[in-house]
C-alpha cells in the first residue's frame, strides 16, 4: 500500500510557499516519489504517480494508494489516472484527522530535522534541492524507530531481516563478554511484522 499528501514549504517571502507532494511506501516508509512544485493540482498528483509506479515497476499489482480527502487527491484527473494504472483509491474517514499517519509523522520528521530552512526557502530550486538531500538522508541513513532501527531503503529491498539477524548475533557476543553491563535480554532484533494503515501506537 502507498499513501500521499501534500505539504506547505514556507518561502522566504511572507505569505508564500511551494508544495511538496509526497508518496511513501507504508511497508518500508521508503519515500517512492516525490515533487515540489509551485501550485497545487490533481494534473501534477497524476503525473507524480505514473512516474513513481514507472520507476518501482508496479504497474498492474493491486496497489492501494491511500490519501485524504483533498482536492488534488480527489481530482477528477487523479481519479482518471489511478483507474488508468490500474491503482485502487482509499481515503480518509470524514471527520477523522489521523486516519493518514504515516505521511504526516514523515512530514514532522522533515520539518523538524536541523537543517529545515526557519527563514523560509529563497527559490523553487533551493526548496527542490533541500528535499533532494532529505529524501537521500531519510531513505538511506535514518534508522527508523518504526522499522527497528534499519533504514527505509534497507526495509524495501528486503535486506532488515538479515540485517537484524547480524545485529543480533552482535549483541550476544557482547553481553557473553561482558555480562555484568547486562541486566536482561539483548535488544528486540526482530523485523517488523505486518503494517497496518491505522496502528495503535505511534509510526514516526
Amino acid at each position: 500500500m502507498l499513501t500521499w499528501d501534500i505539504t506547505y514549504l514556507p518561502a522566504a517571502v511572507r505569505g508564500q510557499h511551494y508544495y511538496l507532494y509526497l508518496i511513501e511506501d507504508i511497508y518500508s516508509r521508503k519515500i517512492v516519489g516525490y515533487e515540489v512544485y509551485e501550485q497545487e493540482s490533481g494534473e501534477k498528483a497524476s503525473q507524480l504517480l505514473q512516474r513513481t509506479l514507472m520507476r518501482e515497476q508496479c504497474f498492474n499489482q493491486a496497489l492501494v494508494l491511500h490519501s485524504d480527502n483533498g482536492s488534488a487527491m480527489k481530482s477528477s484527473t487523479m481519479k482518471a489516472k489511478m483507474e488508468e494504472l490500474g491503482v485502487t483509491p482509499s481515503y480518509s474517514r470524514p471527520r477523522v484527522s489521523d486516519d493518514n499517519p504515516y505521511v504526516e509523522s514523515l512530514f514532522r520528521t522533515l520539518k523538524y530535522v536541523p537543517s529545515w530552512p526557519s527563514k523560509g526557502f529563497a527559490s523553487l530550486e533551493e526548496s527542490r534541492a533541500w528535499v533532494d538531500r532529505f529524501v537521500q538522508w531519510y531513505n538511506n541513513e535514518h534508522k527508523h524507530r518504526g522499522l527497528n532501527y534499519v533504514t527505509p531503503s534497507e526495509r524495501h529491498a528486503g535486506k532488515d531481516s538479515e540485517i537484524l539477524q547480524k545485529r543480533a548475533a552482535v549483541l550476544e557476543v557482547r553481553r557473553e563478554q561482558n555480562p555484568e553491563r547486562w541486566s536482561g535480554e539483548i535488544r528486540n532484533c526482530k523485523p517488523v511484522g505486518d503494517v497496518h494503515l491505522n496502528p495503535e501506537r505511534e509510526v514516526a
